[in-house]
């Protein structure tokens, strides 16, 4: 999978972020959001579209939880949501508590979930038999 630019400039804010004042996250937390909310459904949109390049086995043993390279790639996809929903938890909590040091932590989890996303997607292009050059 080539780096999506959406998703590496919205690392590179997390990135930023980490070193972020109280003051900086009250300025910037609706502006982040808008960047992970992009990078999120950039994401999902490639990781749909490459799932749709498998075969009907694939697909139907993915559906069904079934073995092998299907149960991997479905591990893949749960691993990334699981991750993505414990980043945005993160957030939230760090915006009720006004707490930077949840909302670095939020930064590191969203990071970690677009790595893991990214990882799915390649299993995916992989079980596709497709190479992405974007």
């Amino acid at each position: 999978m080539g780096k999506l630019a959406e998703v590496e400039a919205a690392k590179a804010v997390m990135t930023e972020a980490l070193d972020w004042s109280v003051l900086k996250w009250l300025r910037e937390k609706k502006r982040v959001r808008k960047i992970a909310d992009c990078a999120n459904e950039l994401l999902d949109r490639r990781l749909q579209e490459t799932q749709a390049l498998w075969d009907k086995e694939l697909l139907a043993a993915y559906r069904d939880g079934g073995a092998g390279a299907a149960r991997k790639l479905r591990q893949a996809d749960e691993q990334a949501r699981r991750a993505r929903m414990d980043a945005e938890a993160t957030f939230d909590e760090a915006e009720r508590q006004l707490s930077t040091a949840m909302a670095r932590e939020g930064c590191r989890k969203a990071i970690h979930s677009w790595e893991l996303y990214e990882k799915a997607i390649r299993l995916s292009q992989d079980a596709a038999g497709v190479r992405d050059s974007r």
